[in-house]
């Protein structure tokens, strides 16, 4: 199974929009706030089972065209957002996507470091954008997740990304159920814990299970992250480290 199809039965079986999931999309997209999508055509590439899209589309967003590389994907997301008469899903790969200076904004949320032409990808999007558009990009990064590098990777290259998923969603509790519980009882020690520690086990879980099951998982350090986003089009960008300090944000504007 390639990444795509192993998070398409991730959010097959994790397919509920919780509350939660407005706070985790604040954190990644941080600095940019909610009224920055009012009024505004936005793509949201990589959208997993719609729990990114959803926000926008409460916050005001003009429209949301949401796309997958897996049917699963794709259904879920059209279930999750089936009230919303300006939401669209499709189902396509960001490798693909031939949208020219269409969107306000264009966000990819968890899905550029687990890809093998990151660069490529990239500029696919800066492409959809209309100009003075804005790119947001959430990624892992390596500071504050030098643990997960050091401990967490190499069970995940070796073992759990070779395995079956199915089977790798049962293993996942070995560490999902340790993890509930020490940041249930200590809410900490970092900001990511103690962000953990008011989620519902399920929740837990289906993050410890996306952490094992992708064959390409980057782990980038800030200066590799400003030499990724060199030479895409983009006539200027920042990069942010978000509250819960595990990944950076990147936010950019199109000529």
């Amino acid at each position: 199974m390639s990444s795509n199809e192993r998070f398409g039965y991730e959010w097959d079986k994790y397919s509920v929009i919780d509350p939660n999931y407005e706070k985790q999309f604040k954190n990644w997209i941080h600095p940019v706030e909610p009224d920055d999508f009012k009024g505004k055509e936005v793509l949201d590439a990589g959208c997993g089972m719609g729990r990114n899209s959803y926000w926008p589309l409460l916050w005001g967003a003009k429209r949301v065209l949401g796309f997958d590389f897996d049917h699963r994907s794709v259904n879920a997301a059209r279930k999750n957002l089936a009230n919303f008469q300006n939401a669209e899903v499709q189902y396509k790969s960001i490798y693909d996507i031939q949208w020219k200076r269409e969107f306000d904004v264009a966000f990819c949320i968890g899905v550029i470091h687990h890809l093998k032409e990151p660069k490529f990808a990239l500029k696919k999007l800066v492409e959809s954008l209309k100009p003075n558009g804005t790119l947001i990009i959430w990624v892992y990064s390596y500071e504050g997740n030098e643990w997960i590098v050091r401990f967490v990777s190499p069970i995940r290259k070796l073992v759990t990304s070779k395995l079956p998923v199915g089977l790798v969603h049962v293993l996942s509790y070995a560490f999902s159920i340790p993890l509930y519980a020490f940041v249930k009882i200590f809410k900490g020690p970092s900001a990511y814990f103690k962000q953990l520690s008011t989620f519902h086990f399920w929740h837990v879980h289906s993050i410890v299970f996306d952490q094992l099951i992708p064959d390409v998982a980057n782990y980038w350090k800030r200066e590799e992250v400003k030499e990724l986003f060199s030479h895409i089009g983009l006539r200027e960008f920042a990069i942010y480290q978000p509250p819960n300090k595990t990944g950076w944000t990147i936010v950019g504007k199109t000529d």
